[in-house]
């Protein structure tokens, strides 16, 4: 495993070339599965930063004159070269941030196909041709910001790389890239491919390094005119503050505390499956969209908690580069404990233990690989109380709550019940149920009888404090771009 050899040490990305931090500092990168440090990063400050942001800013007007074939056909070598080394970049994001094989595997798969599906959009970028008055001619532009920044989460940071990084680039922008600490290895491993692709020097360039150097000095740079954040609500709201002073654009994809809906006609072993995987093996609950509210109608709580109960207690935890492992750890020691802490605080709230609740050492025997490992294993509670804690706040981790209904009015005062609006899923065979919810559930992503899915085909976003902005779809690009309007007086 890894851990057991020399830490790895990747670099930065700046001007197309690899480099430590100026500061000559790094970071440990820890392997969340036996807790043993396997890489290192540099730990990259405001002058990284700086020199990032020029390089930008010197590639800008090149890479932006490129005619929309010209940037297309850039992107799909780069799409290219990723599907060619794909098995090798899943297995350091595994590694790194502990999601398991069978969904970092597909995912990065994914993820070079939306590669492609930007650099297709890349061609449509069009303005309009409005009539507004005899010998007047009146048209619109949609022009690239410039220099944007863009802040990768650790939950997928790979994939998340990818898929912001090209739509950026399609539209005509330069980046930096300021990956999460806890998991950027996977993203300076991508970064050594570019001197494969036909992409030119100082279009992406990445700093590693903590949020609130690297991080904050990005937002805070007067070159950088959009920051692209996934990540915490209230990391979400810092940037909103700090962006303010130089009035950037901003796109926030973050938390969420979303709902699984389960009426009694529905097929009770599909909504199981659903919503097992759904809270479960969504990266041991590290995702924005994880199903942590389980809202269950009555007359079918008891049986229909047995069915996620026998699906969870079964789930194989271990090695995430393993195809037999259904989930990984969480991905650091600060999210470990913090998941804990739920654990306790839920039951100290009075919310009833139905399943779960150990990790750590209590999972694996003395001596394994994993002891000591930031393994949780899947967590039920149950109350009727939906103003506890671990009803409203999200705890990023495997770990939900169960929450019983009678109505759908009273379904959808549950469910509506958060600052959140990311996502919902609701359960049944009732059509005309089914789109009543999906007409009232104050979220952005609704799923009926199916749970956690996603393509870059269609819009992704969430309502409330769940972000602003959105991603995926023909019209992502707009996202990178700005209109600008033109009036001329023929005379």
């Amino acid at each position: 495993m890894p851990g057991h050899r020399q830490p790895e040490e990747f670099l930065q990305f700046i001007g197309g070339k690899l480099c430590p931090a100026q500061n000559g500092r790094w970071i440990d990168s820890v392997d969340p599965a036996s807790g043993r440090v396997w890489a290192r990063i540099p730990e990259g400050e405001a002058a990284d930063i700086d020199a990032a942001v020029e390089s930008a800013q010197f590639a800008l007007d090149g890479w932006r004159s490129r005619s929309a074939a010209e940037r297309a056909a850039a992107l799909r070598s780069w799409a290219a070269v990723v599907r060619e080394y794909q098995a090798e970049l899943w297995r350091i994001d595994a590694t790194d941030n502990g999601r398991p094989r069978r969904e970092a595997e597909p995912a990065v798969a994914g993820a070079v196909q939306q590669i492609e599906y930007h650099a297709g959009l890349a061609e449509t970028i069009c303005g309009d041709t409005v009539n507004i008055s005899a010998g007047t001619t009146t048209y619109s532009l949609r022009e690239p910001y410039g220099v944007v920044g863009l802040i990768i989460p650790w939950n997928a940071p790979l994939v998340m790389f990818l898929a912001k990084v090209s739509a950026a680039l399609a539209a005509g922008n330069t980046v930096v890239v300021k990956p999460p600490e806890r998991a950027s290895a996977s993203i300076l491993a991508a970064a050594q491919l570019f001197a494969k692709t036909d992409l030119p020097a100082g279009v992406v360039n990445i700093v590693t390094g903590e949020g609130r150097t690297a991080g904050e000095a990005l937002v805070r740079h007067p070159g950088v005119r959009k920051i692209s954040f996934t990540g915490s609500t209230a990391t979400g709201r810092r940037i909103t503050e700090v962006s303010a002073a130089n009035i950037k654009s901003l796109n926030l994809e973050l938390g969420g505390k979303s709902p699984n809906i389960v009426f009694a006609d529905a097929d009770l072993e599909s909504a199981a499956d659903g919503v097992t995987s759904g809270i479960f093996t969504a990266s041991a609950g590290q995702a924005c969209i994880a199903g942590s509210r389980i809202l269950v109608q009555e007359s079918v709580f008891d049986e229909f908690i047995g069915k996620v109960q026998t699906r969870a207690t079964a789930m194989v935890l271990g090695n995430p580069l393993d195809a037999a492992t259904d989930m990984g750890p969480v991905a650091f020691d600060g999210q470990f404990d913090k998941v804990k802490g739920y654990l306790e605080s839920a039951r100290s709230e009075g919310a009833r233990l139905v399943f779960g609740g150990r990790s750590g050492r209590d999972l694996f025997p003395p001596g394994s690989d994993y002891a000591e490992g930031y393994f949780i294993e899947p967590t039920l509670f149950v109350t009727e109380d939906s103003s506890l804690g671990v009803c409203r706040e999200e705890i990023f981790g495997p770990v939900a709550v169960a929450i019983p209904f009678g109505s759908e009015e009273q379904a959808i005062q549950i469910a509506n019940d958060s600052d959140y609006g990311l996502a919902a899923g609701v359960w049944t065979q009732n059509l005309p149920l089914a789109h009543r919810m999906i007409r009232r559930l104050e979220v952005g992503t609704v799923w009926v009888n199916t749970y956690r899915r996603l393509h870059w085909a269609l819009p992704f976003g969430g309502q409330k404090a769940s972000g602003v902005g959105t991603s995926n779809g023909p019209t992502t690009l707009n996202e990178w771009l700005e209109n600008k309007s033109v009036w001329i007086e023929q005379g």
